[in-house]
């Protein structure tokens, strides 16, 4: 941990079906607090034009990126249509070490492996549920980017990314963006004084209780 660090840092994770809000969620956090950064990810798929290696991913070999997944080094993995993503460890254990947050967009059983990893005591979990399924479709809809069998996909797997909600430390219900913003960073902001996120906690009693005996 860096000597200027007085705190450890979180591993937040917003989970949300398609529609409920997450991205713009996440990037109102990003702009609300410039030390969060949003993990990036591993994968074994070629790079496309203009995208940049450890900006937009991190490009890897497929046998480089098992040899991650098989000494534990990936919080969390997938193969999607052949090719595999996941979380590199190293960089987000720095960070939490320095005393910042790292954001991820992962779904349920991203977060659940991420919540069985070395790292789960650092994770603050929550979870975007939208007011109705008729909004949660109308959101769908008002985007403008599908056309109606891709949404009517979309809410299918919603019902399975809600069905997961009670794994959460938090769920919003997302009926005002605002509101809803401004209660995320509430509870980013009381996260941050965990006991396990303040390290100089210990020492900090111990010497309270040195003054107490002292005073003996």
């Amino acid at each position: 941990m860096s000597s200027e660090a007085q705190r450890r840092g979180l591993l937040i994770i917003l989970s949300s079906p398609s529609g409920a809000g997450k991205s713009t969620l996440s990037r109102r956090l990003l702009e609300w607090d410039s030390t969060i950064s949003f993990s990036v990810s591993a994968t074994t798929r070629p790079p496309r034009e203009g995208e940049v290696d450890g900006k937009d991913y991190h490009f890897m070999t497929v046998e480089q990126f098992e040899d991650e997944v098989n000494s534990g080094e990936m919080l969390e993995h997938a193969t999607v249509f052949g090719n595999s993503y996941g979380s590199p460890k190293a960089p987000v254990q720095a960070a939490i070490e320095d005393g910042r947050e790292v954001l991820f967009d992962v779904d349920w059983q991203g977060a659940q492996q991420i919540n069985g990893s070395d790292l789960k005591d650092h994770v603050l979990s929550v979870f975007i549920l939208p007011p109705s399924i008729a909004e949660l479709r109308a959101r769908l809809e008002g985007r403008g980017q599908d056309d109606s069998r891709v949404i009517d996909k979309r809410m299918q797997k919603s019902l399975v990314e809600i069905s997961h909600w009670k794994e959460n430390d938090y769920v919003l219900v997302n009926d005002d963006l605002d509101d809803a913003d401004q209660r995320l960073k509430t509870i980013v902001t009381a996260a941050r004084q965990g006991r396990l996120q303040q390290p100089q906690l210990e020492a900090h009693v111990a010497r309270l209780g040195q003054e107490f005996e002292a005073m003996q």
